[in-house]
């Protein structure tokens, strides 16, 4: 019996938010914002300049964690993992309204993914009594082993891939204009705001320490969502399971 399918992640959902968030990527254009005088943590630097000096401090970052919201046009998902530019990652993803999946990748080798019983009976969904009460005994409170070469796996891992994350960072002239101060996980941080049709996307930059980019609130589009930073520059806690709790993918019919 083949053990559960992966949850397939949208990692262009996050791209997008990313984007729409500070008019990220080459073609992002339109005229600085009027606040060039305004004062604040930033002193008079502009909505644009403060989103581009956030992007260029957040793109120096060897490990943080994402913890991700967003209602995408194949339903919510969700993300909390810690991940750093060596590889490592770990947390929990969720894709769809029922069932989560722990995540592990200690190296470059396999990942390793244990699902809950929720999304383990939604997989068994249709199958026969017997059939659902394997794959139960198999599979719950058990991690599932997998190639990180495989398809499935790099569906698993789309979000995990850090360097290729702030690869999507890229400084642009945009729309942003300055906002409120307020505090983000007890952190200090400016709000930089800026509206494109029906869609109004808040970037919230921290103004104590390096100007890390600590929140993103995308509200009123096509795929509004919330994806918080915290945790850069911190140790990811990664290591593999202890092997009678693991499943190994490639060694299953």
């Amino acid at each position: 019996m083949s053990a559960a399918r992966h949850p397939r992640t949208r990692r262009t959902a996050l791209i997008a938010a990313l984007c729409a968030a500070a008019a990220l990527g080459a073609t992002a254009c339109g005229p600085f914002s009027d606040d060039a005088k305004a004062s604040g943590p930033f002193g008079d630097l502009t909505g644009p300049q403060i989103s581009n000096k956030a992007i260029a401090s957040t793109k120096k970052a060897d490990s943080l964690t994402l913890d991700l919201a967003l209602k995408t046009t194949d339903g919510p998902m969700k993300a909390y993992l810690s991940m750093d530019t060596r590889g490592k990652c770990v947390g929990t993803l969720t894709v769809g309204t029922t069932g989560t999946a722990e995540l592990i990748k200690a190296d470059d080798k396999d990942v390793f993914l244990r699902f809950d019983e929720a999304f383990l009976k939604e997989q068994a969904k249709g199958e026969s009594p017997e059939v659902q009460k394997a794959v139960l005994k198999e599979l719950k409170g058990r991690w599932v082993k997998t190639p990180v070469t495989e398809p499935d796996a790099k569906d698993s891992l789309e979000l995990c891939d850090l360097k290729a994350l702030l690869g999507d960072f890229e400084q642009g002239i945009n729309l942003a204009v300055k906002g409120e101060e307020t505090t983000v996980g007890g952190k200090k941080a400016l709000m930089v705001t800026e509206k494109s049709g029906g869609e109004t996307t808040t970037v919230y930059v921290a103004t104590e320490g390096e100007p890390h980019i600590l929140k993103i609130v995308s509200a009123g589009g096509e795929e509004p969502g919330t994806i918080t930073f915290s945790g850069y520059g911190k140790p990811v806690e990664a290591k593999v399971p202890a092997a009678k709790d693991v499943v190994d993918e490639t060694k299953t019919g």
